[in-house]
């Protein structure tokens, strides 16, 4: 609304004429990011005082540690504040006639929708069941597949990338046109659905999924900015290149928008943090990791990145996986791998403190990060 505000009207008028600085992604990616950060400080004390005076507190799951317990009755359903401040920063910032962000901002908001679905049925009951999973699964993919129909069968994306898929440190690789258009479809959905429900999983202990998917945001704005950006170079041999064309990553029209839609989750994340951290006095619950989830595996998707994401999102990775392996052995050899899953909870049983987990997982997930931007230069 500003984007249009300033640059599309004020600007037009000689004394305003400074105002067409906001026609560059560079500038709204840093008003973004800011924007999302101060309504996290000016809204997020009221908010907290909100949910604690209609005790809308955390459910502790039986079988998990025991230490947990002390945590029951903290506030949860705090992922809705990273919600808003996406929403209103993204709506603020963004061009509204880009459909990249209108369609990473549609699944956010509906992935945050079946998160809070899910946390009202846990709060409303005074347990930790919440709605069924199947269901919550059906909901996901039918959002997500449609999502992805909508972009493979418009005119959002190149036809020529539409199916391919980059493979890290190497140029691309185009999926068999077989059956691509239904094959993609469902990676994709896949693509976003399994990263939802991994942030969801990560988040078990206090900041333990808002400091990875911080860091996310802040690589996929990088992403996003070179596969979108029209900026041309000049090259060796005395030609011009866009920056994707230079690095050999998909150069997608539009798609530069997508940066600044990763400012504001960047912005909002950071923001929350500042409540979330150990020990933390608010709960992101379902609201916020399924939201989160569903935004970073759009921005996967948009910009040409799904098997990136297996670096980037490594952490989240990790702990999906250390559940498919404890349930997997157990029902298969009636042992357990892990003391307990998801794999943070295994090193919690092992001694290590709260806070010692924490920092040492946001450090495995920046440097899979920095991995993960290394693959822009070694193919």
């Amino acid at each position: 609304m500003l984007f249009h505000l300033f640059y599309d009207i004020l600007s037009k008028y000689d004394a305003l004429s400074w105002l067409r600085v906001f026609r560059y992604p560079s500038m709204r990616i840093l008003a973004a990011a800011l924007t999302a950060l101060l309504l996290s400080f000016l809204i997020g004390p009221w908010f907290i005082d909100r949910l604690r005076a209609r005790q809308i507190g955390q459910q502790i799951r039986d079988d998990g540690p025991q230490n947990h317990k002390k945590k029951a009755g903290t506030p949860t359903m705090g992922g809705a504040l990273i919600l808003f401040c996406l929403v209103v920063s993204t709506l603020l910032w963004c061009d509204l006639t880009n459909r990249f962000v209108l369609l990473a901002l549609f699944v956010s908001v509906l992935f945050g929708a079946i998160g809070f679905a899910d946390d009202y049925a846990k709060v409303t009951k005074k347990n930790t069941k919440g709605v069924s999973g199947k269901l919550r699964l059906a909901l996901e993919f039918a959002i997500a597949g449609g999502a992805m129909a909508y972009l493979f069968y418009s005119d959002m994306m190149p036809p020529e990338l539409r199916t391919e898929l980059q493979l890290p440190f190497t140029n691309f690789y185009e999926v068999s046109p077989t059956l691509s258009a239904w094959l993609y479809i469902v990676f994709g959905a896949l693509v976003v659905v399994g990263t939802a429900n991994a942030v969801n999983l990560t988040d078990g202990l206090d900041g333990l999924a808002i400091g990875p998917a911080i860091i996310n945001a802040g690589t996929f704005m990088v992403f996003a900015y070179i596969a979108g950006v029209e900026t041309m170079i000049l090259t060796e041999g005395g030609g011009k290149e866009t920056i994707a064309q230079y690095l050999h990553v998909a150069h997608i029209p539009r798609a530069v928008e997508l940066a600044v839609f990763c400012a504001a989750l960047f912005g909002a994340g950071v923001g929350f943090l500042w409540y979330n951290a150990y020990p933390a006095s608010v709960f992101m619950g379902d609201v916020g990791s399924l939201s989160i989830g569903g935004a970073i595996g759009m921005l996967a998707v948009l910009t040409k990145n799904e098997l990136v994401l297996l670096l980037v999102g490594g952490l989240f990775v990790i702990e999906a996986l250390s559940v498919i392996i404890q349930v997997g052995s157990y029902k298969t050899r009636g042992k357990r791998v892990f003391k307990m899953a998801p794999i943070h909870h295994h090193f919690e049983l092992k001694g290590w403190e709260e806070p010692k987990i924490i920092v040492r997982f946001w450090l495995v997930s920046g440097v899979l990060a920095l991995a993960a931007l290394g693959t822009l230069k070694l193919r």
